[in-house]
């Protein structure tokens, strides 16, 4: 599943929000969409499942305008986990994930046997086959976050739409979501707001200020002291993870001199 935009703009009623975007997501591929709060992440990524239409541009799954394609149809080749997703109602776990199922039923068809095996086995991947009666107000954010991604998973889309998955989750669990997430091997479209996960846990970044798509490539040549500096407003240090030894980025703010400017061991 390829995922192409081109030259996408947006607006909500007369104010500009994103301008003359491209960005592509192959088969298989983890692509991390980084950027300012207000830059226009989370606008761009519901361009793509047509929450918002954009003012200009093409936006093509598959290699179809999502324009010409149903609700249905998009559902099946792109799945959302989007921020603070969670249900009006308190349904239980196996509940929320049987929605995934949607796409593939007729109107008021009910959930078939092959359907249940694909539940199952999207319980499993996050391993909650033991929460499958429990209501989702029981759980953990964490916990949540997964039933979401295993409902993500039932969907059986080939593309994957996640919007800063790991928001108000602890280090443990936001570290846990990415590692299930990588270890699915499906193309990946992931907004996030820490450059040290998106390094981590994605192949390529696209970085967004200010409504455009300043940067696009691998982690360690996007991420630059001097694009995070301009972009973020913070000073960055390129370090290597003394576990994983990729990329480990080390910020302080603009004003503050390196310790060494500062008489280091004075």
């Amino acid at each position: 599943m390829r995922l192409s935009l081109h030259d996408v703009s947006v607006r909500l009623g007369p104010v500009p929000i994103v301008a003359d975007c491209d960005l592509t997501v192959d088969d298989g591929e983890r692509v991390g969409l980084v950027g300012p709060n207000g830059s226009g992440k989370t606008s761009l990524l519901r361009t793509i499942y047509r929450a918002i239409d954009p003012f200009a541009g093409s936006i093509a799954l598959a290699g179809d305008d999502v324009r010409t394609l149903s609700q249905r149809e998009i559902a099946r080749r792109a799945a959302l986990v989007a921020q603070d997703n969670n249900p009006d109602f308190d349904f239980t776990v196996e509940e929320v994930v049987a929605m995934g199922r949607g796409p593939w039923l007729r109107a008021f068809e009910a959930t078939s046997g092959r359907d249940g095996d694909t539940i199952g086995r999207a319980l499993e991947r996050v391993r909650l086959t033991d929460y499958r009666t429990r209501r989702l107000s029981t759980l953990s954010g964490g916990e949540r976050q997964r039933v979401l991604v295993a409902r993500a998973l039932a969907q059986e889309s080939p593309l994957l739409l996640l919007d800063e998955p790991t928001n108000h989750l602890d280090v443990h669990a936001g570290l846990e979501l990415l590692e299930l997430v990588r270890d699915l091997g499906r193309a990946t479209l992931c907004v996030l707001h820490d450059l040290n996960l998106a390094a981590t846990y994605c192949d390529r970044l696209y970085v967004l200020h200010r409504g455009r798509i300043v940067a696009g490539g691998p982690p360690a040549e996007v991420l630059s002291p001097e694009l995070v500096r301009t972009v973020f407003g913070v000073t960055c240090t390129h370090l290597t993870h003394p576990t994983t030894g990729g990329l480990l980025l080390a910020f302080s703010p603009r004003h503050v001199a390196p310790v060494s400017a500062l008489g280091r061991g004075r």
